[in-house]
């Protein structure tokens, strides 16, 4: 079970953050191939060696009510978004114990879903330079530091940033959104156990977007974000046999 609070930007480059409060059941499963609740929220690992390691995951990020946001009152609500593609993660140094520098090459189709209907949104490719430094809160602990760009096709800057004519108005004019360069982010995370059931998995994450593709639409409207979250952890089942990594 992992109960999950965050405070968050309601979309890239928006200047309204919410906060969001999310129970739900929750498993870690760490096998060979298949890993559940390990950086993302399901990944398959197909390649894992010193340097390289290649696998197909999934993350997810919170929906924005239209009506609580000044810029986007009377559009269409943002709905739950998930991100699902393959990445390339190559090692580009090792310290000598724990920690490392990686470069991570993901590109992701994104959807959207009101919990009842699924549509393509679009997609990402988001490389990105990061810091790993494993059992620094103790043991099994870790703090994992990246940044990078985000580029996205046309659907997916539409999804955030156009105004369809039915929805212009004063302060607001009709926009048609181009692919391109979306932002660069940092994320902050650290991920370490309190006791053998019990985990908390803390992360903060700014966004820049000055020179976005799309930085005349109406809906963007701050160059910086900041949000943050917590989540804990509750394994009230375990198996026997513990993965090795």
């Amino acid at each position: 079970m992992v109960t999950a609070g965050a405070y968050v930007p309601d979309y890239p480059a928006a200047s309204q953050n919410h906060t969001h409060f999310l129970p739900l059941p929750f498993a870690i499963y760490r096998g060979d191939i298949l890993r559940v609740g390990d950086e993302s929220i399901v990944r398959g690992r197909f390649i894992d060696s010193d340097r390289y390691e290649f696998d197909v995951s999934m993350n997810g990020s919170f929906p924005t009510d239209s009506d609580s946001n000044n810029a986007r009152d009377g559009m269409d609500d943002l709905d739950y978004l998930f991100e699902v593609g393959p990445r390339l993660q190559i090692t580009l140094a090792k310290a000598p114990k724990w920690a490392k520098i990686d470069l991570e090459l993901a590109a992701r189709a994104v959807f959207s879903t009101d919990l009842s209907n699924i549509e393509y949104q679009g997609a990402v490719f988001h490389p990105k330079l990061a810091y790993e430094r494993k059992h620094l809160a103790g043991a099994d602990s870790r703090l994992k530091v990246g940044i990078g760009p985000i580029f996205a096709n046309s659907g997916l800057h539409e999804y955030f940033y156009e105004v369809k004519p039915k929805f212009a108005q004063p302060g607001r004019p009709a926009y048609e959104a181009d692919a391109g360069y979306l932002g660069t982010e940092l994320q902050i995370s650290l991920f370490t156990p309190i006791t053998d059931q019990f985990r908390i998995v803390g992360a903060v994450r700014g966004g820049y977007y000055k020179g976005s593709a799309n930085e005349d639409s109406p809906l963007y409207r701050e160059d910086w974000t900041l949000g943050g979250g917590i989540a804990v952890i509750w394994s009230f089942l375990q198996s026997d046999a513990r993965a090795r990594d």
